[in-house]
């Protein structure tokens, strides 16, 4: 198949106004295959040599640019049907109503399929080709539902790579303070063994690898984690990383999210006063294949270790649970690669990572810091797509449009109201953009949506669907919810006493 985009413009960082001239873009199978003044040339060549083929030109008419699909850098699928049903709570509170472990809220492979599809249909409706999905699967991964979500990404045909993210820990392992005073019956829940060991967890990502990393085209990939370091043994975590290492794929790590994460240092003996990010280089695990997730409760001496590997910044989420502001600056400054995510849906309430730019683009001025550190338009639109590129193991590939990249386009239409008037192309996209002038989304050379309608699923009837299937689960999920309530004020002590601890260091914001 060929496309040609004809009279398109394109991002161009040190351009006046951020924007090329109008200019073609051809696009041959999977990949592009010509910038410029080449690519009609080379499209009715290709035509002349198969004129039975699939072609076709899209015309941009000078109105439309071209932009690399956006890469959402971190997900987590299993929650995004419950986007809007919680109350903001400080994290360690807000999963015990998120995720409780009941088997009775097992999903059947039907609804985690449909659950992943509802990201994917927004994903694709706002101009996102590729998503990192540290999918959470409670109570356990099993073959089912691994197929399950797997299937979704393949069907929806975005660019999916997706980790079990498993705890094999207990609880008391995890978490400070926890259960000194607690009755016991919640201190024999603590200790209990998480749902699957590390021989279960295993068994599970060797069906994944083998079932579908690097299916259709290659398009679908796994990756692997750890979840975070105090939820896994030094064993597992090995395992994991040597999986990374031989598949070359991420491994994901949840790392200094909050403050009572940074309090584990002296509270946890295994920790031995370090911090997670320290432990974890002390086993020489910290690796230029790692997504460092959140990375907000970090010191400078953190961001020295984390150097090489990518951090997976997802603000959004961070003001939902009230984790605080990761130092932006200090990690560009030490030209750490940072990626953008929407976390899950359930703790950002969307999958649509225009708003995710915007806030990156937001939150950091109110650091503190002269005005001249502050993110730029540019630096932001630097990490989502040279930055997720990066997170994917995929920087050669991935985040451009350039010949030889992956066809993984979005256009949008510069005749609407985010860019009326225009000014600036990156100051638009960062801080005006919404998703609505999204006008065709592709990945892998395959036209996904276009002029509002998807081509590859039937969206009404699923959402249909998702909405019968998880009205009914509802009462389920409420009164899983109601038993959470029981131990909530244990959480919610313990979150309290972290957040009076000195760290040396502050990552809140203080009216």
């Amino acid at each position: 198949m060929s496309i040609l985009f004809t009279g398109v413009r394109l991002y161009a960082p040190t351009a006046p106004d951020s924007i090329s001239a109008p200019t073609d873009v051809l696009v041959t199978g999977t990949r592009i295959t010509s910038v410029g003044s080449q690519a009609a040339q080379r499209y009715r060549a290709q035509v002349g040599e198969n004129p039975g083929g699939a072609h076709r030109i899209v015309a941009g008419g000078g109105h439309h640019v071209l932009l690399p699909g956006l890469v959402n850098g971190h997900f987590h699928s299993p929650a995004n049907h419950l986007k809007g049903s919680l109350p903001s709570l400080p994290l360690e509170e807000f999963m015990l109503y998120e995720s409780p472990a009941d088997p009775a809220l097992t999903p059947t492979p039907r609804e985690a399929y449909l659950r992943t599809m509802l990201a994917a249909i927004e994903m694709l409706r706002s101009g996102t080709t590729s998503v990192q999905d540290d999918a959470f699967l409670m109570p356990y991964p099993t073959p089912e539902i691994i197929d399950a979500v797997m299937s979704a990404y393949a069907d929806s045909g975005l660019r999916a790579s997706v980790a079990l993210d498993q705890p094999e820990l207990p609880e008391t392992d995890k978490l400070p303070f926890i259960g000194v005073d607690a009755s016991p019956a919640l201190q024999a829940a603590l200790r209990a063994p998480a749902p699957m060991d590390r021989v279960g967890l295993l068994a599970a990502y060797r069906h994944l690898i083998s079932t579908w990393h690097g299916s259709h085209h290659g398009r679908i990939t796994a990756a692997v984690s750890i979840s975070a370091p105090q939820r896994v043994s030094e064993e597992y975590f090995e395992e994991l990383d040597d999986l990374s290492r031989t598949h070359h794929i991420p491994l994901f790590a949840h790392m200094l999210e909050t403050k009572v994460q940074r309090v584990l240092a002296a509270e946890q003996p295994r920790f031995r006063g370090r911090s997670l990010v320290r432990y974890t280089a002390d086993l020489g695990l910290l690796s230029d294949r790692m997504n460092v997730i959140h990375a907000v409760w970090t010191d400078d001496a953190d961001l020295d270790l984390i150097a090489g590997a990518v951090i997976a910044h997802n603000p959004v989420s961070n003001l939902r649970l009230g984790s605080g502001v990761m130092p932006f600056r200090r990690v560009r400054d030490r030209g750490i690669t940072t990626c953008l995510g929407t976390d899950e849906a359930i703790c950002d309430d969307s999958v649509n990572m225009w708003g995710v730019i915007k806030v990156a683009g937001l939150i950091h001025n109110i650091s503190g810091s002269p005005s001249q550190t502050w993110p730029s338009a540019t630096e932001v639109l630097d990490c989502l797509w040279s930055g997720g590129a990066a997170a994917m193991l995929r920087g050669d590939e991935l985040g451009k449009v350039r010949e030889g990249y992956l066809a993984d386009l979005t256009m949008l239409d510069l005749h609407t109201l985010p860019f009326t008037p225009f000014n600036d192309l990156a100051g638009q996209l960062v801080y005006c953009q919404n998703g609505s002038s999204v006008r065709l989304t592709m990945v892998a050379g395959e036209i996904l949506f276009e002029n509002g309608h998807l081509l590859t699923v039937d969206e009404d009837a699923l959402l249909a669907e998702a909405r019968e299937v998880f009205d009914r689960r509802r009462p389920q999920i409420e009164a899983a919810r109601r038993e959470s309530d029981h131990v909530a004020a244990d959480y919610r002590a313990m979150v309290q006493r972290a957040a009076h601890t000195d760290v040396g260091l502050q990552r809140w914001v203080r009216a």
